[in-house]
This record gives structure tokens, C-alpha cells and sequence, in this order.
């Protein structure tokens, strides 16, 4: 035997010895381990399953109450919205209840709307851009029924360059300056929308007709 095969031999039954002390003192140990992980990962792939069945479930209910609402079973629709707001999973609560917001405003109840939309805005369970969205309908309604200052307070924070919102936000601004007799400051938030490359085609298409008229009561751009 070369001294290079009885080191070999050597080694594997040193590493050999090691292996069954290793196992002899940490079997039981590696075992449960084993069985951990088996278990962990079926109660993770059960509860990643029930989750998404749970969601699905949600999402069914929520296109039902949209469709019971468009064909005018308002009543059914506000019964599944109510219980899908308690009940859901996901985002599916937060939608329900900005429909449900909705739903009010086809019913004439601007002021049990806006009260819908405003305690959505502030409720920080609510995920963000959601919570945009009610302020955005929010201060829409409120066009109407507060003051341009009180629409100002609402929607300035969402007309601000680059928000997701603006156009819209900087659109009802512009309506409640003009409804408050505030002719130029409509004007500039009309322009805002015009010279505004990424708003869509019908928000310029409405800012410029709201400038003509504006234009058409001789109100020019400051300077």
C-alpha cells in the first residue's frame, strides 16, 4: 500500500468516526429540523392557498355588487359592499367602501359621501393610493358644497407636479375657483392642465375649453 492510499484510508475513517459522533450527538435534533421544514412549508403553501381562495372569493363579490349597482339594485349592491367592508381580505375592504362612497353619491347623499371619502383619507390602515383616490373623490364632491379655500385645503396636496392625480385634482380646483367668482386663479389651474404634456387627451381637451370661456370674459394670464 503507497503512503498516499493509507493517508486516504486514514482520512475517510477519521471523517467517517466524525460523522457518525456528529449524528450520534445531533440526530435527534437534525431530524426535527427536517420535519420543521416539511411541516413549515406545507402550513405556508395551506395558508398561501387559502389566502389567494379567500381573495378570489372577495373579488367575486365585489364585481357582483358593481353589477347588481349598474343594473340598478342599488340596495343588494350596498348589502354586499357593507359585508365584503367587514369581511374581505386584501384590498378588498378599501374598495368596497369607496364604492359604497359611490353608491351614496347616486342616491343624492353628497354629505354621507363626502363624509365616506373623508374617513377613508384618514384612515392609515387604508394602503396610500387608495387613500388618494378618497381624497380625489372628496374634494370632487366638495366642489359643490364647501368653499374654494375648503377645496384648496383638500385637493392642493394632490395637484402638486408629477402626482398621479393632479390632473383631476387640478381640474376640480379650477371648477371651485370659478363657481367662488375666483376667475384667475381658474384660469391659472386650467393651464396648468394645458401646458401639462402627460395629462390625458380629454382633461386638455376640457382645461382649453375652460380657458376659451374664461377668455371669452376677458380673463388673461397674469404679466
Amino acid at each position: 500500500m503507497s503512503d498516499d492510499s493509507f493517508i486516504r484510508e486514514v482520512d475517510e475513517e477519521i471523517r467517517h468516526d466524525r460523522a457518525k459522533a456528529i449524528w450520534n450527538r445531533f440526530g435527534n435534533l437534525i431530524i426535527a429540523a427536517a420535519v420543521l421544514v416539511v411541516v413549515g412549508t406545507g402550513v405556508f403553501r395551506y395558508w398561501q392557498y387559502s389566502s389567494e381562495q379567500k381573495a378570489a372569493a372577495s373579488g367575486d363579490v365585489f364585481l357582483s355588487a358593481v353589477e347588481s349597482s349598474k343594473q340598478g339594485r342599488q340596495d343588494d349592491a350596498i348589502a354586499k359592499l357593507e359585508e365584503l367592508s367587514k369581511t374581505g381580505v386584501g384590498d378588498y375592504p378599501a374598495l368596497a367602501r369607496l364604492r359604497l362612497a359611490g353608491e351614496l353619491i347616486g342616491r343624492g347623499d353628497t354629505a354621507g359621501a363626502l363624509k365616506a371619502f373623508d374617513e377613508i383619507s384618514a384612515d392609515k390602515s387604508v394602503p396610500e393610493p387608495l387613500r388618494s383616490v378618497a381624497t380625489l373623490r372628496g374634494g370632487m364632491v366638495a366642489v359643490d358644497t364647501e368653499s374654494y379655500d375648503q377645496v384648496k385645503a383638500r385637493l392642493t396636496p394632490l395637484s402638486g407636479a408629477g402626482g398621479p392625480y393632479r390632473h383631476l385634482a387640478r381640474e376640480a380646483l379650477g371648477l371651485s375657483a370659478m363657481k367662488a367668482g375666483n376667475d384667475q386663479e381658474a384660469l391659472n389651474w386650467f393651464q396648468m392642465i394645458a401646458d401639462d404634456a402627460g395629462a390625458a387627451g380629454n382633461v386638455r381637451s376640457r382645461a382649453s375649453i375652460m380657458l376659451d370661456l374664461l377668455a371669452s370674459r376677458g380673463v388673461k394670464a397674469a404679466g
